[in-house]
This record gives C-alpha cells, sequence and structure tokens, in this order.
C-alpha cells in the first residue's frame, strides 16, 4: 500500500503545472483513486484534467513497477496504444483542410494496390468463396472501421511494429475484406494503418516525421513518440496484470511491440504504437476542445474537428465511432489496450486522462477509470459548463 508520506513527491510534481486549482479538488481525485491501489486492483495511474486553458488537476498514485516499489510520477511515460487513432485522424485531418485529401474518396485513389479487392462471401473448412465489393472502401470507411478490413494482417506477427506502412499496406491489400465496406463495425488496426500510408503518399514525409513536424513539436509534445529513448523507457509505467491464479498483479510485458523498445528498426504503428504522457496528451487535447487552436496557432480548421468528433457510425450499429474517435452521447475520445483512456467533455469544457499500464483486471479495478471521469466531472464540471464548447453539435 502507498503511504501519504509516498505519494507526496508525485503530486509535488503534478501541481507543479497547476494554476489557481481548489486544494480540495486536487485532494478528492486522488483520494478516490487511491482504494483501488490499497486494494490491489490496480498497479497505479496518473490522472488528469484540463479546461481548455489550463491543467487543472495531475495526480499520480500507486507504483509505477510494484515489484521494484517505483512509485508512479506524473511525468510517467505509458504506451498509449490506440488512443495514437485519434491523434493518427487529426493529422490527416491537417491535409483534408489543406484540400490535398477527401475523406470520401476511395482508397485506391491513394494506394493503386487496393483497386482489385474482393469480400469473403461464404467460408467453409473446405473452401473460400470470393466476391467483388458492393462498393470501394473509402477513407471514411477506414476511419470508422467499417471497411471490413481485418484487424490486422497475418505478417504483422509476432509483433505489430515490423512492417514499414508501404509494406503493411501493400499485406492489407493483398487479403480479402471481412464484409463489404459500410455493412458493419469491426474494429480494425489495419484500417487505421492504412490510413497512415496515404499520409505518407499525399505529404512525400514518412508518417512519423509528419506527426513531428506538424503536431508533436510546435504542440510541444517532448515525449511522444513511436521509439523512446533509454531515458524515456526509464520513466515508463510497467504493464501489470493478474497472475494466473488471479490472486494478485504482476509485471508484464509489451507483447505487441518489440523489444527492446527504443530498437530503432522499429517501425511506427498509426493504429496503436505511440507512447506519451499525460502532459503530452493534454496540450493535444487542449488543441481539439478549443476548436483546432493553441497558443494562437490554428492546427485544424473547426469544422475539421467537428466532423471527425461526430458520430458517422449508423444509429443502427451499438458502436458510436467518428473518424479515429469513439464518440459517446456526450463526449469523444478513445481507449487503449492496456486500459488508458482520454476523453473530451464539451458540455462541461472538460478533458479527463486516465493513463495506466494494466493487461486485464482484479476485482473492482475496471471501475477505476469511470469513478475518475465521475469525480473528475463533479470537482470541475459544474463551473464550466457555462459558455463551454460545443463541438459535438453538427
Amino acid at each position: 500500500m502507498l503511504g501519504l508520506d509516498e505519494r507526496k513527491p508525485a503530486i509535488r510534481i503534478a501541481l507543479g503545472e497547476m494554476k489557481r486549482a481548489r486544494p480540495h479538488d486536487c485532494g478528492a481525485i486522488a483520494a478516490a483513486l487511491q482504494p483501488y491501489v490499497d486494494r490491489g486492483e490496480m498497479a497505479g495511474a496518473v490522472l488528469l484534467v484540463a479546461d481548455r486553458d489550463r491543467v487543472l488537476n495531475a495526480t499520480a498514485v500507486g507504483w509505477a513497477d510494484l515489484a521494484r516499489k517505483r512509485p508512479m510520477t506524473a511525468d510517467a511515460l505509458f504506451w498509449i496504444a490506440s488512443i495514437t487513432k485519434p491523434i493518427t485522424s487529426a493529422a490527416l485531418m491537417m491535409l483534408v483542410d489543406e484540400g490535398r485529401v477527401r475523406v470520401c474518396d476511395p482508397v485506391e485513389r491513394y494506394l493503386p494496390e487496393f483497386a482489385d479487392l474482393r469480400v469473403v462471401a461464404k467460408r467453409t473448412w473446405a473452401r473460400t468463396v470470393l466476391v467483388r465489393p458492393r462498393r470501394k472502401p473509402t477513407l471514411q470507411h477506414l476511419l470508422t472501421h467499417t471497411s471490413g478490413m481485418p484487424m490486422t494482417s497475418p505478417l504483422e506477427k509476432p509483433t505489430l511494429d515490423l512492417l514499414p506502412l508501404e509494406v503493411a499496406a501493400r499485406s492489407h491489400a493483398m487479403h480479402p475484406l471481412l464484409f463489404h465496406p459500410g455493412r458493419r463495425y469491426a474494429y480494425s488496426n489495419a484500417g487505421i494503418n492504412t490510413v497512415g500510408r496515404v499520409m505518407e503518399v499525399v505529404s512525400g514525409l514518412a508518417y512519423d516525421e509528419f506527426l513531428s513536424r506538424r503536431l508533436f513539436r510546435p504542440l510541444g509534445m517532448r515525449d511522444t513518440t513511436f521509439v523512446p529513448s533509454a531515458l524515456q523507457i526509464a520513466r515508463l509505467a510497467r504493464p501489470h496484470g493478474p497472475n494466473a491464479a488471479k490472486t494478485r498483479l504482476v509485471g508484464k510485458p509489451i507483447p505487441y511491440l518489440k523489444s527492446p523498445l527504443d530498437d530503432p528498426s522499429r517501425q511506427p504503428v498509426p493504429g496503436g504504437g505511440l507512447f506519451s504522457t499525460a502532459r503530452d496528451l493534454a496540450r493535444f487535447a487542449q488543441m481539439i476542445l478549443r476548436g483546432g487552436t493553441w497558443k494562437g496557432r490554428r492546427y485544424l480548421s473547426r469544422q475539421a474537428v467537428r466532423r471527425m468528433t461526430r458520430r458517422h457510425t449508423p444509429r443502427t450499429f451499438e458502436k458510436g465511432y467518428g473518424w479515429g474517435w469513439t464518440v459517446e452521447p456526450h463526449a469523444f475520445g478513445h481507449s487503449g489496450a492496456f486500459g488508458s483512456k482520454m476523453f473530451l467533455h464539451p458540455k462541461h469544457g472538460l478533458i479527463t486522462i486516465f493513463l495506466v499500464q494494466q493487461e486485464g483486471w482484479l476485482g473492482a479495478g475496471e471501475e477505476a477509470h469511470e469513478t475518475f471521469r465521475e469525480t473528475a466531472i463533479r470537482a470541475y464540471g459544474s463551473r464550466r459548463a457555462r459558455g463551454s464548447s460545443s463541438l459535438l453539435s453538427p
């Protein structure tokens, strides 16, 4: 159990970036989440609340490494996994704003290898019947997970970061679609990775270099990267999950990425390869909540932000999804494979960032995020509801 004195260093680091936050609010979030650590249901977390202008609360609870008793700190680095997707989408929308890409275009307009796709019409143990798709998959289909593309390519094994995007996209084009585009929702890293390759073809830059030049450097996201340095790895929160008996949490590797993580041969994964910190994600989210601007610079048009963050999947589909963003009735954002979540709440004018590295939960641990979000909105939301952003409006 992490005692109060042990938590003070992490909390002091967090408070350094905060302005005019009320002391009782700062403590409420840590107090709400600490029981999950005390009960052994969650190893540790970094919790950040911001509005469009400033960080209101940034708190670290628990452990970055249980076995070594390394406390979690507010500057801890996390593999954010699929929270990479909305960042990829925002970068693509820069090209849309410039008139260089249209989301309604067929994928084959940018990647000719997608011109001769087939769809699985019937599959048995003896044979597979393929037919032509009823419509050509578009970039919108890729961004909304309605293209029919599978989760990954068979070549993306044993890890997801082995192939350059040009090769990965070709491998996706070689395999049939699972259903006709637009007919269903099926989560697909392959689709978002293909979007990354389109960005390379259109911009003439490597996908990761485009993100660095157009987003990360200007926004000051100095810790956001696909290949962390040795110094950054020293701040990495270790993944944890239940042991075989499901009696306690133990340290685990990241099985989806090649080791060591600072190996320069590792390739960027637009669907889920980024590492980042709560501070960096807050800057990105503030730019989105402000309608595409940050510190006087415009990154995206307000129209682009509205379009990508509103629901595009039909109401008949259970999943609400925009262009690279999960869309809820009153919020939008994304989750990552190891439990991290970033959500924007326009009604309250708030951003909530919940960073953990947990593959599986014990007890009530899975409820920790909702506890954090409810506590954050209760503490800060009511004071910012008036005049808040309305980015979810059509």
